[in-house]
């Protein structure tokens, strides 16, 4: 019986050299919570405001970490059999409790969603957390209709491509930004429609393309695009802000008339395991599969110090585009 595991942990905000792989003791689950042995783990934004000490309420050292992908170790007192393929995420882990960056991480039962799926490991691992999010801001953020139009701001993002293969299977009409011309053949064949080059302002385009504006627009950069979006959006149209790629989330002295366009609707979403039915993480799982919803191949580090720190550099320069994710062998 194990009785140390390896973990990366963050020993205080700071440059990625805080994270540092540590021998920990092996986490023991109390009842009702579950032990899982991580087989694979997504890199999140919410982690880097962690590193970058803009996260509220986190103490330090602290194994970082929202989410986790492996199979049951022990569930005690739970509905759970060992060796069950689960993911986990949120919930306050790697914040208020350790997370999903190490070999075994310990989390309540309410927070862990078994499946059955025979795909790889570090496809498993990219999924959870941005399902989650791309599912809760399309339903409960956007109220998204078939064939309506959506825009994305931030499209090459984890959570962008996610989000356009839900839409793109609820048979949306897809507007996506990239900052990187480049990038726009690989959007296309992710399902957008249309590419618009983010230099700041797309408005215009946007309205060229669509006269009235879109149904639907998913902010994912932050606040500084955020006037443009609405901008950008039709009168009865709903804009949702889900994301923070800029780091920035605060609009300073918001005057809510002055600030959104007369008609237009704006929400905000973020969820937790609890907004992620079993039913429509199989049902994604089952369609990534099958092929019938694309899901850009992950960019994946080992479980090392220097991966992970690499990782975490790559995230924070915006160098990948797509889910990063962490396999453990």
């Amino acid at each position: 019986m194990k009785t140390t595991m390896r973990a990366i942990v963050l020993k205080s905000p700071g440059p990625v050299e805080n994270l540092e792989m540590k021998e920990l003791p092996m986490p023991e689950p109390p009842e009702g919570w579950v032990r899982i042995a991580v087989k694979a783990f997504g890199l999140n934004r919410s982690e880097l405001h962690t590193r970058l000490g803009l996260a509220e309420g986190v103490t330090f050292p602290r194994v970082i970490g929202i989410e986790a992908t492996g199979i049951v170790d022990a569930a005690p007192g739970s509905d759970l059999e060992p060796g069950q393929p689960v993911v986990t995420m949120m919930g306050g882990m790697g914040r208020t409790f350790n997370g999903g960056y190490a070999e075994y991480t310990i989390v309540p039962r309410k927070q862990v969603i078994p499946f059955k799926s025979e795909l790889p490991w570090e496809i498993l691992g990219a999924i959870p957390e941005t399902l989650q999010t791309a599912y809760g801001s399309l339903t409960t953020g956007l109220d998204l209709q078939p064939g309506q139009t959506l825009l994305i701001r931030g499209g090459t993002s984890a959570l962008g491509l996610a989000v356009t293969g839900l839409a793109k299977d609820l048979g949306a009409k897809i507007f996506s930004t990239t900052r990187q011309a480049g990038r726009s053949q690989f959007l296309k064949e992710m399902g957008v429609d249309h590419v618009l080059i983010d230099r700041g302002e797309i408005k215009d385009e946007v309205r060229r393309l669509v006269p009235g504006g879109v149904d639907a627009a998913l902010e994912l950069v932050g606040t500084p695009t955020l006037p443009d979006t609405l901008a950008s959006t039709r009168v009865h149209g709903t804009v949702c802000m889900a994301g923070m790629l800029s780091n920035q989330w605060l609009v300073p002295n918001f005057y809510p008339i002055g600030y959104i366009p007369k008609g237009v609707r704006l929400t905000g979403y973020g969820g937790s395991s609890a907004d992620l039915p079993g039913e429509v993480l199989q049902d994604y799982l089952n369609k990534v599969a099958a092929g019938t919803i694309k899901l850009a191949p992950p960019k994946v580090y080992k479980f090392t110090e220097q991966d992970v720190r690499q990782a975490h550099a790559d995230m924070e320069n915006n160098r990948v585009a797509g889910k990063l994710v962490v396999r453990l062998d």
